[in-house]
């Protein structure tokens, strides 16, 4: 059913629902017929043909390709790779988590069926998100499903959409010319359109949001934005406290030593607890988390890299 609301279904009439259930079901039951002979065919074009690579470089930290044997991981990790994300259901996938996890590598698992189907919109986000955190990082992510041509292509786009302002189109032809045996389904491409257009729809708030949680909720007071917020002394005295104790306890951890933010603290809600008697100033606190303004880390886009193989 959680898979049924992922692709919009949720409005559907019941017959709908019934007959994209059989069509899952169906393709299913293809789908694992046809695995260990697809991927035997795969990898006898990959022994024989010189340009049927088993993975390929997209981007100075991004790597798109079929699912990886066992004998792989020690390869990626030569190749700087710390992330791999993997769209096959569980009976395709052919590495375990641990067996990353010994390697160093982190593993993210978004089971997609295969052929006709896309990841949903939430775990595209979740899957651009890790590639970006470890892009950010100097680390490469391995992004595959069986062949390497619909299920990770869909991720790869996304990101290419969201880091590099990449349209859809232009994301496609880049990335063919990288991997020329890349296809997507309809229902793939229509998910790559639906990001894009959700992306140009509110970049403000996806920032806002990024940012925000980047700093854990975390917001900066000076002296000057209590004033005009407090009606007795004891809350005054409270507050010097407060303000003294967040000095002390979090800046040292959260602010660059070199700071030149003069009296400026952060302070959390959770430093606020115990406070109930400073209820303006808390209120102060609710309507600046509105309205700061946080400054982006992003890097422009990198040129096209160079091509690896897989042997």
């Amino acid at each position: 059913m959680r898979e049924l609301e992922d692709e919009g279904l949720g409005s559907c009439d019941s017959d709908e629902i019934e007959s994209k259930s059989a069509k899952r079901a169906l393709v299913g039951l293809g789908g694992r017929f046809l695995f260990y002979p697809t991927l035997l065919y795969n990898v006898v074009r990959n022994q024989i043909q010189s340009e049927f690579r088993w993975w390929d470089e997209v981007d100075q930290y991004l790597l798109l390709g079929a699912v990886p044997f066992q004998r792989d991981v020690l390869r990626l990790q030569k190749l700087g790779v710390k992330g791999v994300v993997t769209l096959n259901e569980p009976y395709e996938t052919l590495v375990p988590s641990s067996l990353y996890k010994a390697h160093g590598i982190e593993h993210l698992m978004i089971p997609t069926r295969d052929y006709l189907f896309a990841p949903s919109l939430v775990d595209i986000s979740r899957a651009v998100d890790f590639i970006h955190r470890h892009a950010s990082h100097g680390s490469t992510t391995y992004v595959h499903c069986k062949a390497g041509r619909g299920r990770s292509t869909t991720i790869v786009l996304c990101y290419l959409i969201e880091y590099k302002n990449m349209t859809p189109v232009d994301a496609l032809e880049y990335v063919r010319s990288r991997r020329p045996r890349v296809l997507l389904a309809p229902s793939q491409w229509q998910a790559v359109q639906e990001y894009s257009k959700r992306k140009s729809e509110f970049p403000a708030l996806q920032n806002s949001a990024q940012r925000s949680l980047s700093l854990n909720d975390s917001i900066l007071v000076t002296g000057a934005d209590l004033e005009g917020y407090v009606t007795n002394e004891v809350c005054i005295s409270d507050q010097m406290d407060l303000l003294n104790c967040s000095v002390k306890g979090t800046t040292d951890e959260i602010l660059p030593s070199d700071s030149l933010l003069e009296e400026e603290v952060l302070v959390t809600e959770k430093d606020l607890e115990g406070y109930e008697s400073c209820r303006p100033m808390e209120s102060k606190l609710s309507c600046m988390l509105s309205s700061l303004k946080f400054s982006s880390s992003g890097r422009p886009a990198s040129g096209r890299v160079q091509e690896i193989r897989a042997w």
